[in-house]
């Protein structure tokens, strides 16, 4: 009998599931790769990237052409390209021999004052993947039939998306933490995720049973026949729910409006059976993730259309792309993260508004901002908006605003004229005042709770009262047990939650009484020495 291997994780989104381990990885392994064809690896994506950087600038997209070609001359730089030829010449591996040489690149560059090129290091970790994948033959093999558990050393939230309807039981990840976008979109489609896992696991032999516990926190290879059946036993608990009748409602009769966040049809249909009132937050971003250049009109209708076709008469609320933290794609990376790129791109805006308004014009539409420092920002994107309504003959839809930083969450009211409601990002907003990366293993919704987060989201609950702005919550804080009566208790009526946690919001919304919610965030705020729409220092 083959002897189980044990790999304990940190679960990010909870649950159990069985199935065959599938490396997602492109990666060669130790094969012994001659010199030449290690050099021809680096060629052929230097060679490929030199190319599309010229169609990009014939195509008169050249910032993003300058973008793409810095990976074209890294992949042709002797300084990462010879170390790896050489310790292929030595007889070391394929994967070793170019990670070696790039974890080399990247040190050096880290460790430089000057932050563009030690920005550089993100672009030379890329090109050694691209290297890795031609060595590997250019693709992973196929998903198993049946259902399978994504092993990766960074789960990509676009595989749990590409995959969700072919079999994808559950993700086990190297890197990351509880609010990674990955973990997220994992927690939205139900689907059991570990983070933080040893390495040693991507090297566990694919299409192995497994079991993977995202409650005990633990991925279990060659489990016993009686540890498989009972995992397989195990169903999503949003599978089998009926649509509720009505929006739920506090027990002193307080309504609660539900809507899903979302980044693809299969969750929005998952979320609208389980009794969305509509979507909240459309992540249009994750798509492109791994894009070379910025969507076209074209290219966002592709993705748009699949979900907004689902919430014909109902809200929808899209956000613009927020390429920010582990959403960068490739042709942003070292660049400033955020609206800046977006607003100072000559077409991209444009692009996407006007994409948004074809394939949302049955829906109950509207446009969301996000990472919003400034109220010109939220001006120039309200003129980019009317100017797309009226080439495209669409209603002009609501505008709001994501309150995720900081400071726009102390200065809510100098905002409230410039929008039409406010939208609390509590993942984003939490990493900040903690002073926490979303990436860290400590980062949970939970942390939400701190008075520091708990008292900007109450400055911004008073601002909207005080302007008559619509307010809700779409970060992950509002499908934690703990957080959730607080922010009832400022007097938030309206949370976007994942589609799969939407039956659990529900059943504690109907046993959570508005007025007992209340004194408990007073309460917990109280204890900082605080009180409602009182602002902390930032940073304190």
């Amino acid at each position: 009998m083959t002897q189980a291997s044990l790999y304990p994780g940190l679960p990010v989104s909870e649950g159990v599931a069985a199935g065959q381990l599938y490396p997602g990885d492109i990666r060669p392994g130790e094969t012994l790769a001659t010199p030449e064809q290690v050099a021809a690896a680096f060629a052929s994506v230097a060679g490929e990237r030199t190319a599309l950087a010229e169609r990009l600038r014939a195509g008169g997209r050249g910032d993003e052409a300058d973008i793409v070609s810095v990976g074209a001359r890294i992949a042709a730089d002797p300084m990462l390209v010879g170390p790896a030829v050489a310790a292929a010449r030595e007889g070391t591996g394929a994967a070793a021999a170019v990670e070696q040489s790039a974890a080399a690149q990247v040190a050096a560059l880290s460790g430089l004052a000057s932050p563009d090129l030690a920005a550089r290091a993100d672009d030379v970790r890329q090109v050694a993947n691209a290297v890795l994948a031609r060595l590997a033959g250019g693709a992973a093999p196929a998903p198993p039939d049946g259902p399978f558990i994504l092993v990766r050393r960074e789960v990509d939230p676009v595989d749990l998306i590409r995959f969700a309807d072919a079999g994808l039981a559950g993700a086990v990840s190297v890197a990351g933490g509880a609010n990674s976008h990955a973990a997220i979109i994992a927690r939205g489609l139900g689907l059991p995720m570990l983070a933080g896992v040893d390495p040693a696991v991507l090297a566990a032999p694919a299409g192995r049973p497994a079991v993977l516990d995202a409650v005990a926190g633990r991925l279990v290879v060659d489990p016993s026949p009686r540890e498989l059946a009972a995992a397989g036993a195990v169903r999503p608990r949003a599978n089998g729910v009926a649509r509720p009748a009505a929006p739920p409602r506090t027990t002193d009769g307080q309504e609660i409006t539900l809507l899903c966040n979302v980044a693809s049809a299969t969750e929005t249909r998952l979320g609208l059976a389980a009794g969305a009132a509509g979507v909240g937050l459309l992540r249009t971003e994750i798509p492109f993730t791994g894009a070379a250049g910025w969507p076209s009109e074209a290219e966002h209708r592709s993705a748009l259309d699949p979900v907004l076709g689902l919430l014909a008469g109902r809200t929808a609320v899209v956000r613009l792309l927020d390429f920010t933290g582990d959403k960068i794609p490739p042709f942003l990376a070292g660049r400033e993260p955020g609206l800046a790129p977006l607003l100072s791109h000559p077409r991209a805006l444009a692009d996407q508004l006007r994409a948004v308004l074809r394939s949302g014009r049955d829906t109950e539409l509207s446009v969301m901002v996000p990472m919003v420092r400034t109220v010109t920002e939220l001006a120039a994107v309200r003129a980019a908006l009317a100017e797309a309504a009226a080439g495209t003959g669409a209603p002009l839809p609501a505008l709001g605003m994501m309150v995720e930083v900081a400071a726009t969450a102390v200065a809510a009211a100098t905002f409230t004229g410039a929008c039409d409601f406010f939208s609390v990002g509590t993942n984003d907003l939490t990493s900040e005042v903690l002073g926490l990366d979303r990436a860290d293993p400590a980062m949970s919704p939970a942390l939400a709770a701190d008075p520091r987060v708990l008292a900007l989201i109450a400055t911004v609950a008073t601002a909207a009262q005080a302007a008559g702005v619509g307010l809700s919550v779409c970060g992950d804080a509002a499908a934690d047990p703990a957080v959730l009566p607080l922010l009832i208790g400022l007097g938030i009526r309206r949370f976007s939650v994942g589609a799969a946690r939407l039956p659990q919001v529900a059943e504690w919304i109907a046993a959570a009484d508005s007025a007992a919610c209340a004194t408990q965030a007073s309460r917990a705020l109280a204890a900082a020495g605080l009180v409602p729409g009182q602002s902390p220092r930032v940073g304190s």
